[in-house]
């Protein structure tokens, strides 16, 4: 039964696994003080063209977005997002743990856009409520949707001129920059914004993330933040080795294209037959609209989830392809579609 559920079944991207493996008898300092975590920053640093911007290393997106939200807001301040944000959805609330509420805005595409953000402003006015001061979105969006490098430009002018901090949520981010048509660089997304992060566990790595921070006032002992929620890791080493290999030879952008091609073959094989789509996603979560009787009949041999039900009779699915997914995974999908459309 071939996996359509998420892009992070396998394990690690094989030159990644023996980047660990070749590194693994060497002795290093600990709690990401160590060689290799230094090479990756220094290479991500290159890339977005910031020597002076601090780069984090953790485990996974929601200890991310925990650590980088309760840290960059003050206690009576809150955090802007879509009702479908991960951070106001999938997280079991960790944000509102912290004592962060979130302020959550309709959006039929997943995307903020400041026309969005401005009733969210005029409503929280005076100190009876809590002051919003953050912009959360992430990057591709929950539905697989991308913005344009115009969209974020607007975007982040807009949070420049309320006062308002742009965090990005980069869990398949390299899937959003290899979206030619949205014309975006890593680069782009470090000077578009006060802090994002660049996700490794969704796109080849065993796991982890890396935290950018450009904003100055926003990286102030953020190792003891680190330290006090248990992120910081006496095996930093595992992320370095990680991202160093990412980022040699352009790995990790090569490796997402792949994971959206595949994407975008499943997608115009799908419509080829006749399917239709919830909505235009150009990354490699695409969400096509099936009758229930197929949906049944293609579970018995692919994994993946029922996004939303649409009437009595169809759903949409959601499909993630990866950086490990085959060409003949796709093919026996569409084949087997065809086969119960049938």
């Amino acid at each position: 039964m071939y996996s359509f559920k998420n892009d992070y079944s396998e394990g690690a991207h094989p030159e990644v696994l023996k980047a660990l493996t070749d590194n693994n008898m060497s002795q290093e300092e600990g709690y990401g003080l160590d060689s290799y975590s230094e090479k990756a920053a220094a290479k991500i640093r290159a890339i977005i063209g910031s020597p002076d911007s601090d780069i984090h290393f953790l485990s996974g997106g929601t200890q991310t977005n925990l650590l980088a939200i309760s840290s960059f807001l003050r206690p009576h301040e809150a955090c802007i997002a879509a009702s479908s944000a991960h951070i106001a959805t999938y997280e079991t609330g960790s944000i509102e743990a912290t004592g962060h509420k979130i302020l959550t805005v309709e959006t039929g595409n997943g995307k903020i856009t400041p026309d969005l953000i401005t009733p969210v402003l005029i409503e929280h006015h005076f100190e009876h409520m809590v002051k919003p001061r953050m912009v959360y979105i992430s990057n591709p969006t929950e539905l697989g949707t991308v913005y344009s490098k115009q969209e974020l430009m607007a975007l982040h002018m807009y949070c420049t001129e309320k006062n308002l901090l742009l965090y990005i949520d980069g869990a398949r981010l390299g899937s959003a920059i290899m979206v030619k048509e949205a014309g975006l660089s890593l680069h782009d997304i470090h000077d578009l914004s006060d802090a994002f992060f660049i996700g490794g566990t969704k796109n080849g790595a065993l796991m982890g993330e890396a935290l950018v921070i450009k904003n100055n006032e926003l990286k102030k002992d953020m190792r003891y933040l680190l330290k006090q929620r248990g992120a910081l890791l006496s095996k930093g080493r595992v992320f370095g080795i990680q991202f160093s290999a990412l980022f040699q030879d352009s790995l990790y952008f090569n490796i997402a294209l792949h994971a959206n091609s595949m994407a975008q073959l499943l997608t115009k094989k799908l419509k080829s037959l006749g399917c239709s789509f919830l909505i235009d996603s150009p990354t490699n979560q695409i969400f096509p609209v099936m009758e229930n009787c197929i949906i049944d009949k293609l579970s018995e041999d692919f994994q993946f989830y029922t996004w939303k039900i649409i009437d009595n009779e169809t759903s949409a699915i959601r499909l993630i392809t990866s950086w490990a997914t085959p060409e003949e995974a796709v093919g026996n999908f569409v084949n087997a579609y065809k086969k119960a459309a049938n």
